[in-house]
């Protein structure tokens, strides 16, 4: 129901995915060098809680991205204008 959560890490020039989960579902790539390796597991090993809602799929998330849209333009109409 909901989906895998992969987790990242680079051993070597090795690239190594698996689901936090339990499911066992989970893979590897080999890459040229160890610090490409690296530098894709940091890249992709990521939570964005955060932004949840501000690069939300079109259809599933339609209504939170309308309300943080609506939010947004209310929070910039409400503040106060500099004066030069």
């Amino acid at each position: 129901m909901l989906g895998h959560r992969y987790r990242f890490r680079a051993v070597d020039r090795e690239l190594r995915w698996h689901c936090e989960r339990g499911c066992g579902a989970g893979g590897s790539k080999s890459y040229d060098t160890a610090e490409r390796a690296e530098r894709y597991a940091a890249a992709l090993d990521r939570e964005d809680r955060a932004a949840l809602g501000e690069r939300a799929p079109l259809i599933g998330l339609l209504p939170l991205r309308l309300w943080r849209s609506i939010s947004r333009k209310r929070q910039a109409s409400s503040s106060p204008t500099p004066r030069s």
